[in-house]
């Protein structure tokens, strides 16, 4: 029986973006589906009263410097440092919302992820998003509007919420079968719950 993971993320997070390229892959090995599951990063550790890891300089040194590029080769996963992190997600975390039924969502996701932790792009500078959009043949004037509707605005407010009170404290957070995974870096643990 095909199993669903169900992926909490923001963009803004490069393990997020590590996790997203890792469960892609186990979704193609595994006949698994990925159920997407966007929240806003700042919200849940504002909640759960947790922190960035790079907030602490050595370890934000440590992950971004050996670990995380470490983790992209065993992915097989392109990950370039972003120059304008942290990016504030806001909007892009709604364009996800927004998008989120929509059969161009995987194309949204993989421009917005890609953009910046390939290219390094600031993502958090609106005139730098509709090109990445348009680039991607997606509408972003239409994909920009749709973030300014109160209720995408109040949907992401109310995932966010939903996920702290699940129990989340961070992301990349994973659900397979009510098992909560957290990181990037368990991904041995999810395959063997694929594999079950």
């Amino acid at each position: 029986m095909s199993k669903t993971i169900e992926f909490y993320f923001d963009v803004g997070s490069p393990t997020a973006y590590l996790a997203n390229k890792r469960l892609q892959q186990l979704c193609d090995e595994y006949g698994a589906s990925l159920d997407y599951r966007p929240v806003l990063l700042g919200g849940i550790f504002k909640a759960a009263g947790n922190m960035s890891p790079v907030a602490v300089p050595a370890k934000g040194k440590y992950m971004m410097e050996q670990d995380l590029p470490r983790f992209a080769v065993a992915y097989g996963a392109p990950l370039n440092f972003n120059p304008y992190f942290p990016i504030n997600t806001l909007n892009l975390m709604r364009g996800a919302i927004a998008s989120r039924s929509e059969s161009y969502f995987q194309t949204y996701l993989n421009a917005v992820f890609d953009a910046v932790w390939v290219e390094g792009k600031d993502m958090g500078d609106v005139t730098v998003v509709q090109e990445v959009l348009n680039s991607a043949g997606l509408d972003a004037d239409a994909l920009l509007a749709m973030t300014k509707d109160p209720e995408v605005k109040a949907k992401l407010i109310e995932d966010t919420q939903a996920a702290v009170d699940r129990g989340l404290f961070g992301v990349p957070t994973i659900f397979i079968d009510q098992q909560m995974f957290f990181g990037q870096d368990r991904m041995q643990f999810i395959e063997s719950a694929l594999r079950d």
